[in-house]
């Protein structure tokens, strides 16, 4: 009988492919990979689809990825007879875009509803990140606190429940690889001073505000994520790469 085919994800592909390339040796232990710019390029996908495929491997052991210098294969990877195909998994990039399209909608809506008691507690979260911003655990816990409490605004335990739930699946081992290049300190502060824009959108009642402010949020944590690693001006004489450099 014939059933309906899976959609693999385009990220997945392309890791599949430079996987092969090292089991065959065409990319050799120690080799450095072109840039993500060039591999896009290369393979006529985008960027964040680049990276998600690098941080699959990464996660594998298959590549390191180096800030500032590049991607380099880590080791050979092992031709094995075929397996059943790895349980699927959303990407960060395609989590981000979830994010933005539901809880703006959550933070215009709550926009609508909020009362004083409710504009305290996210005061009180506000206080509690500017407290943790050099703890990423600490942090991930009190960020999802907030995006838990716009929903509880609205008073929906259905869309409590869903913000929760989308938010924990950043727990993945290849998010918090991903999120291991870029999150820190400033990236927690920046956040922070985002959140506190949605809070005072909220705290005014104006539903047009709110949801700019969580889009602006949630488009600029995506761009974190997407920052370069730094390999583009590598391979360059010094000169050049400082020209360059001042350029941007």
């Amino acid at each position: 009988m014939f059933s309906a085919v899976e959609s693999r994800r385009l990220y997945r592909q392309v890791a599949d492919q430079i996987r092969s390339m090292i089991a065959t040796g065409e990319l050799a232990v120690g080799q450095r990979l072109p840039p993500e710019r060039e591999l896009a390029e290369k393979l006529a996908v985008s960027r964040p689809t680049i990276r998600e495929a690098l941080i699959v491997l990464e996660v594998e052991g298959l590549v390191h990825i180096r800030m500032g210098s590049g991607i380099y294969v880590a080791r050979k990877h092992t031709i094995q007879p075929a397996q059943p195909e790895r349980e699927p998994f959303e990407g960060p990039f395609e989590l981000l875009q979830a994010r933005a399209i539901i809880e703006c909608a959550i933070a215009e809506e709550a926009a609508q509803r909020a009362t004083p008691s409710h504009i305290a507690v996210l005061d009180e979260n506000l206080e509690q990140m500017a407290s943790v911003v050099g703890d990423t655990n600490a942090a991930l816990a009190v960020d999802r606190a907030f995006h838990t409490a716009i929903a509880g605004i609205v008073e929906n335990a259905v869309l409590i429940r869903f913000t929760g739930e989308i938010y924990d699946q950043r727990m993945t081992p290849y998010f918090e690889k991903l999120a291991s290049h870029f999150e820190g300190p400033d990236s927690w502060t920046w956040a922070m001073e985002e959140h506190r824009a949605i809070r005072n959108a909220i705290a005014a009642n104006d539903p047009v505000a709110a949801k700019q402010a969580m889009r602006t949020h949630l488009d600029r944590s995506q761009k974190r994520f997407s920052e370069s690693f730094g390999e583009e001006f590598f391979g360059e004489d010094e000169g050049r790469a400082a020209q360059r450099k001042a350029k941007i």
